[in-house]
């Protein structure tokens, strides 16, 4: 059947509309005319939210379908009295502390001063009693004070040129030390990467903003400064990767992107390849105490991905446990693991229905709420893996088991209907119990993959603003800088001060990689 073109769009004022229903109401039975007059006034005041400038996209799709959430206490302000436990009736929790704003000892990136006292100095008779001395505290006073620049900034070395007016012999006055050996700083090319696969910010808006400033950065400039840091940034990241292989939890997950020249490889249909689809795919690996955040781009899924890393394992390692959600093509096809499933997904199978089963609803989300609070509290007391586990199987288990009882019940008493909306998140559950349910029987087991679809907010950051890669060896570049700069911030490093510390010294890293890794590299040096 071939597709309708767009109908004929018909405006009617208010009182147009009154008319039509007036004359509607007597040729239409009662209820009919009540279904035409709502759905009539529904497309009049959903064609004057469009037509209204201050409208944009998000806040009507807020208007229509309501606000984007999944925590319960907004999706159940006032819950009924029978879900109320006693925690819920008690006196209200106490505000947290603190004023909101930053304290001075938060910007650990400011420049230091040290300010010492005019007049007096410890050991001085004190000028307020007279008869007391002086000492110093060892909390100082702190000032911050924050000054604006721009992102790059030139410095133009006007040398004084000599010629003898006899000779003509030319003498030019020497370049200072700070003028350095080229025209780019060692760190403009950290930079430039940190800026647009960190923050998303993409060449042609730093050109724009440069030249309003007064300090050209061509985009294709941008790139070859990236370009070469990425050369140095390769030893590295290649040890990262070898290091997350040996990882005892590793979460992943993966996202659309786009790539040019691999989306031109499609072609006409009997010259395309096996697969045209192209993926960001995100891997978090625990290693010990640290944790390593890579980034695939290109044909293969998720899954896919996983087995190119698993390939790096020594073979002596235990089994891995992989965290993922449901999708068929995530977990490993090549290598043994211990699955586990994300309980996040399975939770938002109740959040995406409780317009419609509200009670329902309630019930799970509440039951799984209690069990992240105790993984909270294990967090909290930084408890040891095998210790977390114990603390779900005495308070957990038993909430779990319950829950699933109570779903079975539900369709067994046929107070649901299996194929509606309701029945499908119980056998969602159902079918994938034993990997949803895994940190009650395995130490260490995550209860969801969200670090790792945090993860991939870098990806579709850039490719909401960037609109993907140009070329294979583009997404390269970007994946070696998105794992570094994303792997800095899971273990609290300071990701430019590494990819600058690493461009000084990309010698050294390219002999000895591990002594130049986030968490131990030796940021003094120079």
């Amino acid at each position: 059947m071939a597709k309708s073109g767009a109908p004929e769009i018909v405006t009617l004022s208010p009182t147009q509309l009154d008319e039509l229903l007036a004359k509607l109401a007597g040729l239409l039975p009662a209820e009919i005319y009540q279904l035409v007059e709502k759905s009539l006034r529904t497309l009049q005041w959903l064609m004057g939210l469009i037509e209204a400038k201050e409208t944009s996209l998000s806040r009507l799709q807020r208007l229509i379908f309501g606000a984007k959430t999944e925590k319960t206490k907004q999706l159940f302000p006032h819950p009924p009295a029978i879900f109320q436990t006693t925690a819920m009736t008690a006196a209200p929790p106490s505000k947290r502390k603190g004023h909101g704003r930053t304290a001075a000892a938060g910007y650990t990136g400011a420049k230091r001063v040290r300010v010492t006292h005019p007049q007096l100095r410890p050991g001085d008779a004190c000028p307020g009693c007279k008869k007391g001395k002086l000492y110093v505290l060892k909390q100082l006073g702190q000032l911050v004070r924050i000054s604006a620049q721009p992102l790059f900034v030139a410095t133009r070395f006007e040398l004084e040129k000599l010629r003898c007016n006899l000779c003509g012999q030319l003498f030019t006055a020497p370049a200072p030390k700070e003028a350095g050996l080229g025209k780019y700083d060692p760190q403009v090319g950290p930079m430039l990467g940190y800026l647009r696969f960190g923050t998303g910010l993409p060449h042609y808006r730093l050109d724009r903003m440069q030249a309003d400033l007064g300090v050209r950065l061509p985009a294709s400039t941008q790139w070859e400064l990236m370009a070469q840091t990425g050369q140095a940034l390769e030893p590295v990241h290649e040890t990262l990767i070898t290091l997350a292989a040996q990882g005892k939890v590793i979460h992943n997950d993966d996202t659309t992107m786009r790539v040019q020249s691999l989306a031109k490889e499609a072609g006409p249909v009997d010259k395309r390849p096996e697969r045209t689809g192209i993926f960001t795919t995100g891997l978090i690996s625990e290693v010990e105490d640290h944790t390593i955040a890579l980034f695939v781009t290109g044909h293969r899924h998720a899954g896919e991905n996983l087995d190119q890393l698993l390939a790096r394992r020594a073979v002596d390692s235990p089994l891995p446990i992989q965290m993922c959600d449901a999708l068929s093509r995530n977990p490993s096809k090549e290598f043994q693991s211990i699955l586990a499933n994300c309980l996040s997904h399975g939770r938002r199978q109740f959040v995406d229905i409780v317009q419609n089963f509200p009670e329902q609803c309630q019930r799970v989300l509440q039951d799984l709420g209690q069990v992240y609070k105790h993984d909270a509290q294990a967090k909290e007391l930084a408890l040891s893996p095998e210790a977390r586990l114990w603390l779900h199987q005495q308070h957990s288990q038993k909430i779990m088991d319950e829950l699933k009882a109570w779903m079975h019940q539900q369709l067994d008493q046929k107070l649901v209907e299996p194929n509606s909306g309701l029945g499908q998140a119980f056998n969602y559950m159902f079918k994938h119990w034993e990997p949803l349910t895994l940190f009650l029987r395995q130490a260490g087991a995550p209860l969801d993959n969200n670090v790792c679809e945090r993860s991939l907010k870098m990806a579709i950051l850039h490719r909401k603003n960037s609109l993907g890669y140009k070329t294979q060896n583009g997404a390269r570049l970007g994946d070696t800088f998105m794992s570094l700069i994303h792997t800095c911030r899971l273990c609290a490093a300071n990701p430019l001060d590494y990819l600058c510390t690493l461009q000084r010294h990309a010698k050294e890293a390219l002999e000895h990689p591990v002594e130049w890794l986030p968490w131990n590299y030796p940021s003094d040096t120079s």
